[in-house]
């Protein structure tokens, strides 16, 4: 199931995605908040070309993100893949939807793409056992971790550089049936490929993430795990479209704009 937050007529909604590839897709409005409570679908239609599409989810304590889980990145920016998981957390207002600008800080003259695989969790979570990993996760949606790569060096830590308002791109939908186990990664910026993987490339998979996460915080619903992004990461420029896209999960697309 895919189930979408947007934006029609002016009020707010979630909805399940209606695309049998035999017609137009549609929006099947829901009643309540899919993450954290029972779902009703209601009688409602909306045609998916009349609705604005929103970040499927806005974490409601914290993004979790992880550097350096595809080898070829660890390597294309000098380093070894970490014998443990190396985190790092973006703050929740850093998260926008399709179509919603990446906007350039004055801080930073060097803002680079990194797509990335999106965990939603769907259940608080603390010392979660193996056996009960999937059982947490609500489902998956495809990321674009925005980073100021000049900061990330100059500060030696990352809060700075990952953590701007826009820098979580967040879309379309969240997919509850999605298998992360090996599905083509990529991102295009201005219709050019940068970036190209799979996810069976991540050195820590997205179960042994949450696993080590909830030993030393607790998750709650809605919160996200970043898993890291494949090799070829490259520069954002006002006026610039990136496009990441996850095989089976969807297409995310924001536009590049400095501050004015």
């Amino acid at each position: 199931m895919r189930i979408a937050r947007f934006e029609h007529q002016g009020q707010l909604h979630y909805g399940i995605v209606d695309d049998d590839g035999d017609g137009e897709a549609e929006l099947v409005k829901l009643f309540g908040d899919p993450i954290i409570g029972v779902i009703e679908p209601l009688d409602e239609r909306v045609p998916l070309a009349e609705a604005r599409l929103l970040a499927p989810v806005i974490p409601r304590s914290k993004v979790v993100a992880f550097g350096r889980n595809y080898a070829e990145h660890a390597r294309e920016l000098g380093n070894e893949v970490p014998d443990a998981p190396m985190m790092f957390l973006k703050p929740n207002t850093s998260v926008i939807g399709p179509d919603h600008p990446i906007v350039l800080p004055r801080q930073s003259q060097h803002v680079e793409h990194e797509v990335e695989l999106a965990v939603v969790i769907g259940k608080v979570a603390r010392n979660v056992p193996a056996s009960d990993a999937d059982d947490v996760i609500f489902g998956y949606t495809v990321a674009n971790d925005v980073t100021a790569r000049d900061l990330q060096a100059v500060d030696g830590q990352w809060t700075r550089a990952k953590g701007f308002d826009s820098f979580c791109p967040l879309g379309p939908w969240i997919d509850t049936e999605f298998n992360p186990s090996d599905a083509l990664i990529s991102c295009h910026v201005n219709n050019a490929l940068r970036q190209m993987g799979s996810t069976k490339d991540m050195h820590f998979k997205p179960e042994q993430l949450l696993i080590f996460i909830s030993s030393i915080m607790t998750l709650e619903p809605g919160d996200l795990i970043l898993t890291g992004t494949p090799a070829g990461v490259g520069p954002l420029t006002d006026g610039d479209f990136v496009s990441v896209h996850i095989d089976g999960l969807g297409t995310l697309v924001n536009p590049v704009r400095k501050v004015t």
